[in-house]
């Protein structure tokens, strides 16, 4: 009878269920023992390159010595976190799992350093707002207040995700939701309507002068999960009693910012979105062809996280917005225009 040595590898895969069973059924240990920040830092790098190698560069540590701290850490938690392949590592279940947690560990912790680290009298402001609302209208507006306010650091978090704001590490946002829903002050509600680039309304091949020529062109428009390609369109569909339009071709986007360089370069049309695309319609990069806006009953809306009351930078940041948005609302006469 031959006997074959388990391979280093064999005897870890082995070992594994065994080291789950004893940690299953033996005493909790100490914090301080089940996760080392070390172990945890060259983890984040090994599975951020899925290379030891790679990331032993970054580290200024050998490979060896990652593959040892990796092992460490995965005998600690009691899961391996990596698949070993010939020359190639993939994430594990549990090490996609572990790298989410460990990245946003990791990621607080910077941002509380940077606020530790920072100057006493530099007070900083952390905003979160959909990207559309930081691109059209936040953006250009923002030399404003930090020119009157040198001694504020603004960050912006430009996300579709609804950011928490009792975990700490945001402290206002702008929230773009159904006007009923809304906490705090509102900005300005929003109005929808059509828009294009000036050169398609010269296209004689294709007109635009009803709402129903729209069948003859390109719908861009912005993919949001579980929703229909038109949910966007639908206030301005309902009010111009059109559920049902079919437009010729649909071009897909990520982002609304990029639906509407699409239409300013005259790809086809995109739902505008007012006062957003307000500034590009006074530049006559875009046109309405049918000046017909709908309330889409949403609206922008400030609201403070509870420990922002002692941030009086947060404060003073959404004070400013509210008053920008009271300054840029159009006239009475405008919006008949």
């Amino acid at each position: 009878m031959n006997i074959l040595a388990a391979s280093p590898f064999e005897k870890r895969r082995f070992r594994m269920p065994r080291m789950q069973e004893r940690n299953a059924n033996s005493e909790p240990l100490p914090r301080s023992r089940q996760l080392r920040m070390d172990l945890l830092h060259t983890f984040e790098a090994a599975a951020r390159h899925l290379s030891f190698t790679r990331a032993g560069e970054e580290l200024f540590l050998s490979q060896s010595a990652v593959s040892r701290q990796v092992q460490q850490l995965e005998e600690s938690i009691g899961a391996a976190l990596f698949e070993r392949r010939h020359r190639a590592l993939a994430l594990t279940e549990a090490g996609r799992i572990m790298r989410r947690a460990v990245e946003d560990s990791l990621e607080r912790l910077r941002d509380a350093a940077a606020r530790v680290r920072g100057n006493a009298r530099r007070q900083q402001l952390t905003l979160t707002c959909t990207p559309g609302f930081a691109s059209f209208w936040l953006i250009p507006r923002l030399v404003g207040f930090t020119g009157a306010h040198p001694e504020i650091d603004v960050r912006i978090s430009a996300t579709l995700d609804l950011e928490d704001l009792t975990r700490g590490n945001v402290d206002l946002a702008v929230r773009f939701v159904p006007a009923a829903q809304g906490q705090g002050p509102m900005l300005f509600e929003e109005e929808v309507q059509p828009m294009c680039a000036p050169q398609l309304l010269r296209d004689s091949r294709r007109p635009l002068k009803t709402p129903r020529d729209l069948e003859r062109h390109t719908l861009l428009t912005v993919e949001l999960r579980d929703e229909p390609l038109t949910v966007d369109w639908e206030p301005w569909l309902r009010v111009m009693q059109l559920p049902e339009l079919q437009m010729a071709h649909t071009v897909r986007f990520t982002q609304y910012a990029e639906a509407v360089a699409a239409a300013v370069a005259g790809q086809g049309v995109v739902i505008g979105r007012l006062p957003l695309l307000a500034e590009l319609v006074r530049q006559k990069k875009l046109v309405a062809p049918f000046r017909s806006p709908a309330a889409s009953r949403r609206g922008y809306f400030v609201t403070l996280a509870p420990h922002a009351a002692h941030n009086p930078g947060a404060r003073a940041f959404a004070d400013w917005l509210v008053a920008e948005a009271e300054q840029a609302a159009p006239s009475p006469a405008a919006r008949r225009a």
